[in-house]
């Protein structure tokens, strides 16, 4: 590798395709896919699921599997042609030149070997290291990704860490040769925003230790602004546009780059007057291309027989760094027009209370022997909530995995049934009734959209006959021919063609799906809809559709909407008030603008310091907590924040180690569960600023 000159590319990719080979067709994955970067350079891979940009990755490592192929083009990492190299040449470069990191830690790690086994096995093959040194390096890059006490993690089992540990691990084990080129694949997607905060700052600080260079795939923008120099999109197998981060963001020359930007819910959107725009049609599938522009038929600016008319190329965009752009009209386009606005929609007015919590209480028996014996500890996954929601309003329950907010869905769900406290449900009390013993009014009355719309649909059953299958459950209508007419007005409310009927699960997108799901949901008239994470599974131009789909059917039916999400972005563009729980307490409560506005509890000011903003006129503090949440078998005593809170030392007397806060009720309502005094809450600046023009 000598011969290499440092000032040329580490990674060139020229003019790649690859194909995927099936028994009926050639697959066409990646076309004419170029894009270089230079040594200690970190290049983002943007693009919605199915754009190609994980193929890309996996060419780069020469990982296609059985079926695809590098068809086209060429992969030179420093300066030799990776498509050309034996198996054995290959095995010398995997793992010691160029690492991977991928999205599902549990994936990468051998669950049966400690930690400490797993990282030293990676220089004692690529490097021949012996077995005392390799540990020795282990425990100090262990200690390099700030995990706390490296000698007990290096001797635990991965099932002992936690999703973040075990990302970190992975990380180390990725930096354990020091390799010249690492490729992030979505390396945050399954973790908190939180834990991804501190994962995004490890990963730049330790490129700029070891100088290394990144690809990293992502399809939050906002993570790319954080991490990246530089930035491909990529749409339908092709890169659209390219540049650097910051002249993509604010000088754009591609129409799918801009309408991605108009549907991702920045700082200012507002379901109201200023709603999302959700990018119209379907994305191609990669047999069923258009001629021409990829883009063409969803595009704005789309001219018939110019852009159908032959393959585009990338053409450059004059006066930029190394910026390009595969559009023939990007330089006659308006790029500083005003969006078209759609009509701004009336505010849902928010009626009378139909759901009252009171000191919800919820534990769970655990034993602590293997096989049932040992001591019960117990689980106290909620704590005292109380709250109320209203008729027509979206209340968004806010926090890191572990805080109690599925819990509390499934206790109001009936799903579980509560330790102590009260729900009162259009004047009933349901907290003890489990969902078996409840009336068909009540269950119909209170539905859920969960966050994975793969697994909620039945793979055997058509689209329609899911959703008649509800409604006979809550004995809708006199006749089938009835049900039927109600199934195809739902499909119409959800905005799918009503042909999806007789389609099977498998023949939808996941956007489609979701769209069945909240069909569904809406099908015996349901004035609570509980949304778990309705939207953190799909791309960012479907979740517009989906949570502009959500508020229009709120208007209609004035159905109260409970939002369980972690992405603070989705919560303060649509929620009227917002929850903020951790550790199965309420710790903060208030209109969505109380929440996003200082004074904050804490942990609100550092969940919100950790949302990744794709927008380069956006100043944020930057607060990482350390550690996870802690185990709620063992929570701390006195505040269960204080052992992350920096705010702690404002405290006198050692009040957050020994009582628990008291709820302090602020101006207007907004509550705040902390020790903090008022004037040491009135100093607090806030986290998320825009910068003047």
């Amino acid at each position: 590798m000598s011969d290499w000159d440092p000032s040329k590319p580490i990674l060139e990719i020229s003019n790649l395709s690859i194909s995927f080979f099936t028994r009926l067709r050639e697959i066409p994955a990646v076309m004419d896919f170029s894009c270089s970067v230079m040594q200690g350079e970190s290049m983002g891979l943007v693009g919605e699921s199915g754009c190609g940009k994980s193929t890309v990755a996996l060419a780069v490592m020469r990982d296609l599997g059985k079926n695809g192929r590098i068809v086209g083009g060429t992969i030179k990492f420093k300066g030799r042609d990776l498509t050309h190299m034996s198996d054995e040449e290959l095995r010398h470069i995997r793992g010691s030149e160029i690492a991977m990191i991928y999205q599902e830690p549990m994936a990468s790690l051998n669950p049966a070997m400690k930690i400490g086994a797993q990282l030293a096995e990676v220089p004692m093959i690529h490097q021949g290291m012996g077995q005392a040194e390799a540990w020795a390096l282990a425990r100090q890059i262990v200690a390099d990704v700030r995990l706390p006490d490296p000698d007990r993690i290096i001797n635990a089992y991965p099932h002992q860490l936690s999703g973040g540990q075990q990302q970190r691990i992975v990380i180390a084990m990725a930096l354990m040769s020091k390799p010249a080129l690492l490729i992030l694949d979505e390396p945050t997607t399954a973790l908190d925003v939180t834990v991804e905060a501190g994962i995004v700052d490890l990963v730049k600080a330790l490129g700029e230790k070891y100088g290394t260079s990144m690809l990293f795939i992502s399809h939050n923008l906002g993570l790319i602004l954080d991490t990246c120099d530089r930035l491909c999109v990529m749409y339908s197998g092709e890169a659209i546009e390219t540049g650097n981060v910051t002249q993509v963001f604010d000088k754009m020359r591609h129409p799918y780059t801009q309408a991605l930007f108009r549907s991702i819910p920045l700082p200012g959107a507002d379901k109201n007057s200023r709603p999302l725009v959700a990018i119209p049609g379907n994305f191609p599938l990669p047999h069923e291309r258009p001629k021409g522009c990829n883009f063409g038929p969803r595009c704005d600016y789309f001219e018939d027989g110019r852009c159908n008319a032959t393959d585009i190329a990338m053409s450059p965009v004059p006066d930029d760094d190394r910026h390009a752009s595969r559009c023939l009209k990007w330089a006659e386009i308006d790029w500083n027009a005003p969006i078209k606005l759609k009509a701004a929609k009336p505010k849902t007015p928010i009626g009378k209370v139909v759901l009252k919590m009171e000191d919800l209480r919820k534990y769970y028996s655990v034993s602590s022997g293997a096989f049932g014996g040992g001591t019960a500890k117990v689980v106290k996954a909620n704590e005292t909530l109380s709250f109320e929601a209203h008729e027509g309003e979206t209340l968004a329950i806010v926090g890191e995995s572990g805080c109690g907010k599925s819990t509390f869905a499934k206790v109001l769900m009936g799903l579980e049934t509560a330790t102590s406290g009260s729900i009162m449900l259009f004047d009933e009390n349901v907290q003890s009734t489990p969902i078996q013993k409840r009336n068909v009014d009540t269950v119909s009355s209170v539905q859920m959209v969960f966050q994975n719309p793969f697994d909620t649909l039945n793979p055997s059953m058509t689209v329609g006959r899911q959703i008649i299958r509800a409604l006979e459950i809550f004995h809708y209508g006199k006749s089938d021919q009835d049900r039927h007419d109600r199934m195809l007005e739902l499909l119409d409310l959800v905005k799918l063609p009503r042909a999806f009927a007789d389609r099977m699960p498998r023949q939808l997108s996941g956007g489609q799906k979701q769209r069945v799901g909240i069909a569904r949901a809406f099908a015996g008239g349901a004035k609570v809809v509980v949304a778990d994470e309705p939207v953190s599974a799909l791309d960012v131009s479907v979740q517009a559709a989906v949570t502009d789909l959500l508020m229009d059917i709120q208007r209609e039916n004035k159905t109260t909407l409970l939002f369980i999400s972690h992405d603070l972005s989705i919560v303060r563009y649509l929620s009227d008030r917002v929850l903020v729980m951790y550790l199965g307490h309420v710790v903060e409560t208030g209109t969505t603008d109380q929440v996003f506005q200082p004074p904050y509890h804490p942990y609100t000011e550092a969940l919100l310091s950790a949302v990744p903003i794709a927008d380069t006129k956006v100043i944020r503090k930057r607060i990482v907590l350390d550690g996870d949440i802690p185990s709620a078998m063992n929570p701390p005593p006195g505040c269960p924040f204080q052992t992350r809170c920096r705010w702690k030392s404002q405290v006198p007397g050692g009040l957050c180690d020994t009582e628990m806060p008291p709820v302090q009720t602020l101006t207007g309502g907004h509550q705040i569960k902390c020790h903090l005094a008022a004037d040491v809450l009135a100093q607090m600046e806030p986290v998320i600023k825009v910068a003047a023009e």
